[in-house]
């Protein structure tokens, strides 16, 4: 099995983040990357699937919004050539947009009608192919030096032939946000499960009597990551779920059908996950990215610094 292809659901208003989500893109807000580079959040997603041997790449996004990504990007790269045109990080940054541009194409959820008829409406793309699924929420950081969250992911689901979802230890109170699951653990494997229930945002009751994972600490339980990838029965599935009329077709419940027919594993992921759509979400983002990166004593130096100057006009 080979991975060449990967899509990023990015059809959500982001009403958490509202105002600026109402003009602009919430997937093209900045943050500064690991490499001290300042760039959209859908720029950093599309480089970590690039360097984990993604060759296409899909956006699933809302109506109107396919014409404002390409216009951004290219307006974007023309600024960098012709404003700091003697800069080579400039000229490296419009290369790497010119290659976001030429390896992404863009197709769009015409409703709002859940995140599995998003991620339905990549099935041309798919080509029967598999598939690498992102969140444009979601940005990660890997704990694994020169090894992407999303590469980590593509190489067990090659070596194993098989759908793979990426999974996060999760205390138990948090655990009603997330899709959370159980399943055995992989012999050969040390956080490797394969996956036999799947409930989505559960009540920490029913996650006691029904999604408990041996080995795992006391109050924790396996909540998806947001990354997965998925063989070419996902769309088969998820067209099977269409058949049922409803204004929310969800993934969880395809999913868990997906278990039953095949074999489908869950890994944890070496690394760490921010939703950059939540309240703050974008602050704790970037705190961890600059904490990872290249400007880690400057950002440092700045939280100290904010942090003292508050002080003295609370004392003051």
């Amino acid at each position: 099995m080979q991975v060449r292809k990967a899509v990023i659901t990015a059809a959500a208003r982001g009403e958490r983040l509202y105002p600026v989500a109402d003009t602009v893109q919430k997937a093209m807000l900045p943050i500064i990357d690991i490499d001290g580079i300042n760039k959209p959040i859908i720029q950093i997603i599309v480089e970590e699937a690039l360097k984990s041997g993604i060759e296409e790449i899909c956006v699933v996004c809302a109506p109107g919004d396919a014409e404002r990504y390409v216009e951004s990007f290219q307006v974007l790269q023309s600024t960098l050539l012709k404003a700091y045109k003697n800069s080579d990080w400039a000229q490296q940054q419009a290369a790497s947009i010119k290659n976001l541009l030429d390896r992404t194409s863009f197709v769009v959820q015409q409703e709002p009608l859940g995140f599995g008829h998003a991620v339905y409406q990549a099935k041309q793309f798919a080509r029967n192919e598999p598939i690498l699924l992102l969140s444009g929420d979601y940005l990660y950081v890997s704990d694994i030096a020169g090894k992407h969250c999303a590469q980590q992911l593509i190489e067990l689901a090659v070596k194993e032939d098989c759908s793979v979802s990426a999974v996060n230890p999760t205390i138990e109170h948090l655990i009603g946000k997330y899709g959370t699951l159980t399943g055995k653990n992989m012999m050969n494997y040390k956080g490797v499960y394969e996956i036999e229930k799947i409930i989505e945002k559960p009540s920490v009751s029913m996650a006691e009597l029904e999604l408990q994972t041996p080995g795992l600490r006391a109050g924790y339980y396996l909540c998806f990551f947001g990354m997965h990838v998925f063989k070419p029965i996902l769309f088969e599935l998820l067209e099977e779920s269409m058949q049922v009329k409803s204004d929310n077709y969800q993934l969880t419940p395809v999913l868990q059908e997906l278990s039953k027919r095949e074999k489908y594993l869950a890994s944890e992921m070496k690394g760490s996950r921010y939703d950059t759509s939540k309240h703050l979400g974008l602050f704790e983002a970037q705190i961890a990215f600059g904490q990872a990166g290249t400007v880690k004593d400057q950002m440092l130096n700045s939280i100290i610094r904010v942090m003292a100057e508050v002080g003295k006009r609370k004392d003051s």
